[in-house]
């Protein structure tokens, strides 16, 4: 019975890496901060270092803690060539998965998101359902090493997106009327077509992302006038 007890729980150091990754992604442990292995412990239930030091090996392989000498443990900051770089990976991997794979997603997913694009107002979450939308557009490529790049970059999307309040970053109305300028061709099978607009859609995003943590830098709030406008519409 102990035996499968055992095998059914995720080991310590699964737990601590869990624990730990979901708090940095959601900025519950901010960017640039400093976090003291001894506490972390703690609050885990007074865990040993030995399994809080292999979650905290696997989170800097992943780059989202930074082990300073003499310094300590810091939660990897977003900077400039974060962004770029997560764009520069979004731009490589999604448009091709679309022009390659595109004929292979179901048709009925694709008239579900025209269907929510056209009518914005019900749904819940809208950045979750952006985050939808663009996993279904690669959910058909079969590439797995393509597959894992774009996977090591969502996180820091996810965290970037937190860090700036979510303000700024997207705006409703546009991103609708960019979402159906890819949904249409897709649906015409115009795969060329549907990731060309994808490609612009994802150079808009990035260009609002760098303008947003520019802003940030100088110590300036995001700009709020495209949610406004949003609320207004």
């Amino acid at each position: 019975m102990k035996e499968t007890d055992t095998t059914a729980k995720p080991s310590l150091k699964l737990q601590a890496y869990h624990y730990l990754k979901s708090r940095i992604l959601s900025c519950e442990y901010a960017p640039s901060q400093f976090l003291n292995e001894q506490k972390l412990c703690a609050e885990m239930g007074n865990i040993s270092r030995t399994p809080m030091r292999d979650a905290l090996g696997r989170l800097e392989q992943e780059g989202l803690i930074a082990i300073l000498p003499k310094k300590g443990l810091m939660v990897s900051p977003i900077t400039d060539e974060d962004v770029h770089s997560i764009y520069e990976v979004r731009l490589l991997v999604e448009p091709y998965a679309l022009r390659v794979y595109g004929s292979l997603l179901p048709r009925e997913e694709l008239e579900k998101f025209v269907y929510l694009m056209q009518n914005p107002d019900v749904i819940p979450d809208f950045y979750a359902a952006d985050d939808a939308f663009h996993d279904l557009l690669i959910s058909t490529l079969p590439n797995k090493y393509l597959r894992s790049a774009h996977d090591s970059i969502t996180g820091q999307n996810t965290r970037f997106r937190i860090m700036t309040g979510k303000v700024g970053m997207i705006s409703r109305t546009a991103t609708c009327e960019e979402h159906l300028a890819i949904l249409q061709p897709a649906l015409e099978g115009d795969w060329d077509g549907a990731a060309a607009a994808l490609t612009h859609h994802l150079e808009l995003a990035r260009d609002k992302a760098e303008q947003t943590l520019a802003r940030i830098h100088l110590g300036e709030p995001a700009p709020a006038a495209a949610e406004k406008a949003d609320k207004k519409e």
